[in-house]
């Protein structure tokens, strides 16, 4: 079984919706440099307390949205699942470097999630 792992809130003005977000809910935003755009790391709660952190970061197509990000054993393997199950692709696998590999697809309805796998070595 695969576990939702992180969240990703694409922001329209990702410098708005960090001081909400911190303002509101104590949210804590770190830069990341681990990609070709701009990115933040986002603590939720502490270690050891029950939820998941995630990531903010500009929207590619000027769409507010929340993507979850499911771990899976293999990207590759579950890109095959997915498109065999009548979802589709939309952003094809890559590296995270150092981290793993990401895809994003959407399920039949049109939604919108990550599937995710660790590599250390991802370049």
């Amino acid at each position: 079984m695969s576990r939702i792992v992180h969240f990703e809130i694409h922001a329209v003005d990702a410098a708005r919706e960090i001081a909400f977000y911190e303002d509101v809910f104590g949210w804590t935003f770190q830069p990341w440099g681990g990609g070709e755009q701009a990115y933040w790391l986002v603590t939720t709660g502490a270690d050891g307390t029950p939820g998941i952190n995630g990531g903010l970061m500009p929207s590619r197509d000027g769409q507010p949205r929340t993507v979850n990000t499911v771990e899976v054993d293999s990207v590759a393997a579950y890109v095959e699942r997915v498109v065999a199950g009548g979802g589709e692709v939309v952003v094809p696998t890559m590296a995270v470097p150092g981290v793993g590999y990401v895809a994003y697809c959407k399920d039949p309805g049109g939604g919108l999630f990550g599937i995710f796998h660790t590599d250390a070595t991802a370049a």
